[in-house]
């Protein structure tokens, strides 16, 4: 009778562990679909206006701390150094929550599929609406 009370009682607690684990997973995507609502058409608009030529408007997308560190010179050079001209589709990546930022990484892929170009954007939010903080070639 003892060991049947044990087994119970483990099956019980691997329950209730497992559905608590559940619920917090479920909590936390749902807290980064909600807060990261906005940067899909954030990433949409700096890329259309890159396409466009407007590389000014493209920089204004970026944070008030980015533009210090970050030149428009150097941001022009890093564009050149991407060539995104040879990349045609953009796929997203699952986003990341790291301290009130949010860290995606988007893969831009040639038109055969055969290069791709893996960047790392971070996002913060900027009076209500996000901004670009950071863009990092990733280096595999």
């Amino acid at each position: 009778m003892d060991g049947a009370l044990v087994k119970e009682i483990g099956t019980k607690a691997l329950l209730i562990g497992a559905g608590s684990l559940l619920l917090f997973w479920t909590i936390n995507a749902v807290k980064l679909v909600i807060s990261a609502r906005g940067i899909n058409p954030l990433v949409k608009k700096f890329f259309n206006q890159i396409a466009a030529g407007r590389i000014d408007a493209a920089y204004l997308l970026t944070t008030k701390t980015y533009r210090q560190h970050v030149s428009r010179q150097d941001f022009l050079k890093f564009l050149s150094g991407l060539q995104l001209n040879r990349y045609r589709n953009l796929k997203s990546g699952r986003p990341r929550i790291q301290d009130q930022e949010i860290i995606l990484t988007l893969k831009l892929k040639s038109e055969d599929k055969k290069n791709e170009l893996p960047l790392d954007f971070t996002f913060t939010k900027v009076d209500e609406s996000w901004r670009i903080d950071r863009i990092a070639k990733v280096t595999s």
